[in-house]
């Protein structure tokens, strides 16, 4: 069989859960910054092309979310292979060892608020010293493109915000429980690939993107305000963003094939 079971899909999963909560504080910081930066290229490259596209946008928006779909999975993509680390991914992966009694919840929260804190340091990195900073949205239209699209993100209620928060770090977790199905690089970045298009498509809320793309808009003049940030769009996200790892993955993969030993045949 060329690929994983869903099953030792799961059992790698906690594995790299158990691993990741072993290790120093530097070297787990340095990883979480990486994984926020790797998250915000990959929502740069979404503005630049999707963003470079406003006539096609205004006579076929369907297909610039399409673009930003299949643009957007790189920064995912790039966490998963390098061993970066990413707080929304980690709302899964730490679900299975908390539920079989392998960390307590004392740990798993604290590796979530530390993978949180540096994703944001890299998201910052990339936002300010690598975007606005150099002037990459000084110019039409991606300006325009950005701050349109963050503004939306903070005009929005607290519970739609949160909605939106679940299905996207449903569809994240996912991704990255399918990446661990494949036994070769190709066949983990298709399978990461395909959740994550989806969510960005639908206009999801996924709180480590938005680490980067509203801080961005902030930071070349958008008429967004830090405080409207938090408590209209990162809060809100964040909190669907948990219960859509920890809940619709990391519960169910648990309850589905890590509750108790598997002993079916592998190969059906």
């Amino acid at each position: 069989m060329n690929y994983y079971t869903p099953a030792e899909a799961a059992e790698a999963f906690r594995i790299t859960a158990i691993n990741k909560s072993k290790l120093p504080f530097l070297h787990f910081a340095i990883a979480a910054i990486l994984g926020g930066a790797f998250i915000a290229l990959g929502g740069l490259l979404t503005v630049m092309v999707a963003g470079g596209m406003p006539e096609t946008g205004s006579t076929n928006p369907g297909l610039v979310k399409f673009v930003a779909g299949a643009l957007f999975p790189v920064g995912l993509i790039m966490v998963s292979v390098t061993g970066a680390d990413l707080f929304t991914s980690d709302c899964a992966g730490l679900t299975f060892p908390l539920l079989k009694r392998q960390l307590s919840v004392e740990k798993v929260v604290k590796i979530l608020l530390l993978s949180y804190l540096f994703n944001f340091v890299g998201a910052q990195f990339i936002a300010f010293v690598l975007s606005a900073n150099v002037g990459l949205f000084d110019k039409e239209p991606w300006q325009s493109y950005l701050h349109h699209y963050s503004e939306a993100k903070v005009n929005q209620d607290f519970v739609r915000v949160f909605v939106k928060g679940i299905a996207a770090n449903w569809l994240v977790c996912l991704g990255m429980f399918m990446g661990y199905t494949a036994k070769d690089i190709i066949g983990k970045s298709i399978a990461i690939w395909i959740p994550i298009m989806i969510f960005v498509v639908m206009g999801y809320e996924h709180s480590v993107a938005n680490m980067f793309f509203i801080p961005a808009a902030i930071y070349s003049g958008a008429d967004i305000t830090w405080a409207g940030f938090l408590s209209k769009n990162l809060f809100p996200a964040t909190l669907g963003n948990i219960v859509g790892g920890m809940l619709l993955v990391g519960t169910v993969y648990w309850y589905l094939f890590l509750r108790q030993p598997q002993k079916t045949d592998k190969h059906n």
